[in-house]
């Protein structure tokens, strides 16, 4: 159990004390915050990938400062406090978790989250898709869209059920290409795109984090070929591909663990 010790007043004193006293931090609102947040967050999520947990702990602290500055906000234009704030998820969370709170039984988190887009829409919500938020972006969109179909029982049964639909969209794509038409390919190419993300959630595995650990290994094996190119005196505009490929082999067979 966490510590129950916990002391927030000395942060909500320094917010206090800085919408008093600096200008910079007087003259935000909603809308300049915004950006900062998702900012803030990407950087929490560099964190996680690389597994920085000093990195989380800082990116977390900075994402608590904008809860409690969007509460002092919300407090001086008389909508909202921060003990609401709390107060509010406190309650969901009891609400939402019949089974810890109330007499619903279940038998793993599956039916844990059936039961939570169940209570969602006996609260008002028009569709399952509805708390998927339009700004995200879109592989972790369609990545939250599959599992929200999901809880509603809209999912293959079976992983090779799904990889057909890949092979299916695949093909779909390469028809598209042959056609010329840019639109169509576009709107296969969105297709295969979104199937393969399903297939990948169907693993359980993170599509969006397993790309970015890509992006980061293809950077990593980039920077050192520039590296083992600039030491012959070379340059790679100047290479041919199967000379730059020559050399990217050699590290990629270097760095192995990667």
């Amino acid at each position: 159990m966490m510590n129950q010790n916990i002391n927030i007043n000395r942060l909500v004193k320094i917010m206090d004390e800085l919408r008093e006293k600096c200008p910079w931090d007087r003259k935000q609102n909603i809308h300049t915050l915004r950006q900062q947040t998702i900012e803030e967050t990407f950087e929490l999520a560099d964190a996680i990938t690389e597994k920085d947990w000093h990195g989380i702990k800082e990116e977390l602290g900075d994402l608590l400062l904008h809860v409690i500055f969007y509460s002092k906000i919300g407090l001086e234009e008389n909508r909202f406090s921060l003990q609401e704030v709390i107060d509010g998820i406190c309650e969901k969370l009891i609400k939402r978790h019949p089974h810890i709170y109330g007499n619903v039984k279940v038998n793993d988190e599956e039916d844990v989250k059936k039961n939570w887009e169940q209570i969602k829409l006996a609260e008002g919500k028009k569709s399952v898709l509805s708390g998927v938020p339009k700004s995200l972006p879109a592989m972790v969109k369609a990545m939250r869209i599959q599992e929200k179909a999901k809880q509603v029982g809209f999912e293959w049964a079976t992983k090779e059920q799904v990889w057909e639909k890949v092979e299916e969209e695949k093909q779909e794509l390469l028809e598209a290409v042959e056609s010329g038409k840019n639109d169509l390919i576009e709107e296969e190419a969105g297709d295969l795109f979104f199937s393969v993300i399903n297939y990948v959630r169907f693993l359980k595995v993170d599509a969006e984090n397993a790309l970015e650990l890509t992006n980061k290994k293809f950077i990593r094996r980039f920077t050192l070929m520039e590296e083992e190119v600039g030491k012959s005196g070379l340059n790679l505009k100047d290479m041919t591909l199967e000379e730059m490929d020559a050399i990217w082999n050699k590290i990629k067979k270097q760095n192995t663990q990667h």
